[in-house]
């Protein structure tokens, strides 16, 4: 069963669960911030593409205090957390929340990055080319795009070096196990390969890997 991400529940642990769920959680978000530091100017309006609890969009607000944002979400519960996180940083002005999914952006709106982490797997196999054109659209020129997602697992040593590190990572046996039972529900995971192709043939050019551990990956992108 896919899990709720309107359940109250899910929502108030998601942040604990996360880092247990996905290796070098922490990590990753580093190298997103180093690189949004190198490639966007000192006053940008940025685009993020599902921000969930807001914890990402939180550190980004604090490290770019020139910048603002338009921040994405499916979940209103999940956009309540975050709309709450912001405001206990002063910084609500500087953000637009928009609860759905990018075709209700503002019409002509164009920024200067944008960001998709852990969302662009949720995405049907049938609707990530015009979810990567709907980004790329929305995006001004030589913006960069950022995306980190699980990607497909070829094996099933991959898929057991998987559970092995998130149970490392804390989490029980059982919750291993019920993650590695949800892949088939909750996710649609492309290849590196398709991944490539897909940004390629959706408005992107210069698209490189920065980043992997095991089975998830992340790219970037300009247009």
């Amino acid at each position: 069963m896919a899990k709720d991400f309107n359940s109250q529940y899910v929502v108030d642990g998601y942040d604990e669960h996360i880092r247990k769920l996905i290796p070098g959680y922490e990590v990753v978000h580093q190298q997103i911030r180093a690189l949004l530091k190198t490639y966007v100017d000192e006053y940008a309006h940025v685009l993020i593409v599902g921000c969930g609890t807001g914890y990402e969009l939180g550190h980004l607000v604090q490290l770019f205090p020139d910048w603002t944002f338009t921040a994405t979400e499916l979940s209103e519960t999940m956009l309540d957390k975050a709309k709450h996180h912001i405001h206990a940083l002063n910084a609500s002005h500087r953000v637009e929340f928009v609860l759905g999914n990018l075709d209700q952006l503002k019409t002509g709106q164009s920024y200067d990055a944008a960001l998709s982490i852990l969302v662009t797997h949720f995405v049907d196999y049938a609707d990530k080319p015009q979810f990567f054109k709907a980004i790329s659209s929305h995006l001004k020129s030589q913006a960069i795009f950022i995306t980190f997602d699980l990607t497909q697992i070829k094996s099933e040593q991959e898929l057991q070096a998987l559970k092995s590190l998130c149970e490392a990572n804390g989490l029980t046996t059982s919750q291993a196990a019920a993650m590695v039972d949800r892949l088939d529900d909750d996710f649609y995971p492309l290849s590196e390969q398709e991944t490539l192709e897909q940004l390629k043939g959706c408005g992107f050019d210069c698209v490189e890997r920065f980043t992997q551990i095991l089975c998830y990956q992340g790219f970037i992108a300009q247009v």
